[in-house]
Parts: structure tokens; sequence; C-alpha cells
């Protein structure tokens, strides 16, 4: 939370905005902005002291020197959810439906448990979308939950997945008969192509050769005759 803490230095010590800045993983006009109050986001602030981040000593080196950079004491301990529904900002929360929307039109096999967890909705708003008795279902467009940035692809992989095992498998009838094709008989038959193309060439060959020499033989034959004959 580098803004949250980044806002309690500014209201609360006299270090420099670069000393805050560099403190807290942020470029100086964010900070800035913050002192201005015109940053876009108002944000509660975050005692590094008590956190153990800092200690009061720290901040009176700043405070006294501001070239110097503060050290922080103990890293911030990362607060991660692990129950309850995925959190969704607000200035995206309207975009759900259409991300329902669109997992019930390109993944039927998903459970609503699971489109439920990937989108962060109830059952209720997802039956409302499926039977088409949402409240607002004439605008909603179904898109990409993961282009609208309410789940991740890994996730909507995973979800893909484990729909996709749990499916059921066709049965396989005993009339229905499984042909396998031999790879030999495609070599045999190739062979036998070839062979008979071959002696259809040769074929071919002989028989223009023959009527080469008979037409060579009348030729020669006519030639005969006219010779013999008086003048």
């Amino acid at each position: 939370m580098p803004h949250a803490t980044a806002s309690w230095l500014v209201d609360n010590t006299s270090l420099s905005f670069e000393q805050i800045a560099e403190f807290c993983g942020l470029h100086i006009l964010e900070v800035q902005a913050m002192a201005d109050d015109l940053a876009s986001s108002k944000y509660t602030g975050r005692d590094p002291v008590h956190s153990g981040e800092l200690t009061h000593d720290e901040i009176d080196k700043g405070q006294a020197d501001p070239t110097y950079a503060l050290k922080m004491q103990r890293a911030p301990v990362d607060v991660s959810r692990t129950k309850g529904p995925r959190y969704t900002p607000v200035s995206k929360r309207q975009d759900k439906p259409d991300g329902i929307a669109w997992i019930i039109r390109n993944h039927p096999e998903i459970s609503d448990a699971q489109i439920g967890r990937l989108i962060g909705t109830t059952r209720n708003t997802i039956n409302a979308i499926r039977e088409r008795s949402h409240w607002n279902i004439q605008n909603i467009q179904p898109k990409d939950p993961v282009t609208l940035g309410l789940c991740s692809q890994r996730e909507l992989d995973a979800a893909v997945a484990k729909a996709a095992k749990r499916a059921p498998q066709p049965e396989v009838t005993e009339d229905e008969e499984t042909v396998v094709i031999d790879p030999r008989d495609d070599r045999e038959k190739l062979i036998e192509e070839l062979r008979a193309e071959r002696e259809a060439a040769t074929k071919a060959a002989a028989e223009a050769a023959q009527e080469a020499e008979a037409e060579a033989w009348l030729e020669a034959r006519r030639a005969a005759e006219e010779s013999e004959s008086p003048a």
C-alpha cells in the first residue's frame, strides 16, 4: 500500500517529496499531487511506524537531512483474501453481465459456481442472464471477461479444463466398430499404384515403338514401289 503510506508521510512528517517517493516506490509527481490535494484518488493514510516498516528515529534522520534515504526496517506484510467472493473494482462491476453472458454462450459446460468464482457474482444474476430475465438484458453484450479485466486468461483456461473433465464422455455402443487403418496398407497401395503406372508407361512406349517401326516399314515400301514403277 505505497500510496496510503505516502499519504501518511506527507500529512505527518516534513520529509521531502523525493524521500517519500523513493521510500514508497512512487514518482515524485504522485507525491506532490497528494500534497497539493490534486490526486485523482484519495487515500486513507497508513502509519508505517505502527506497521514496523519505519521507526521514529529513522523519520527524524530523514527530516534532519533532506538527502538521507529512509531505510525500511521491516518489509510490509502482504494481505490476501482467501475466502469470500472475488472483489471487483467499482469501475468494472457494470461489465460483469457482459462477461457472464460471454461465458454462458461460449462455455456452457462451466458451472454456475465456477462462473461465480471467476466473475465474482451470484447464482441469481447468472440465472437471470441465462433465462434472459435480467432487468438490463437488452443492453447486455457478451464480451470476453479476460478482455474486460474480470479474470485472467489462466483462471478462465483452468475453469474450462476443469469443466471439460467433469463433462460426461460419450458412450461407445457395441454396434459401433473401431476401424484401425494399418499404415502398411497405404504403403502397399501406393506401391501397387506406382507399379501399375510403370507397367502402363512401358506398354505405351512399346506400342509407340511398334507404330514407329510399322510406319517406317510402310514408308520404305512406298519408296521402293515408286522406284520400280516405269517412268
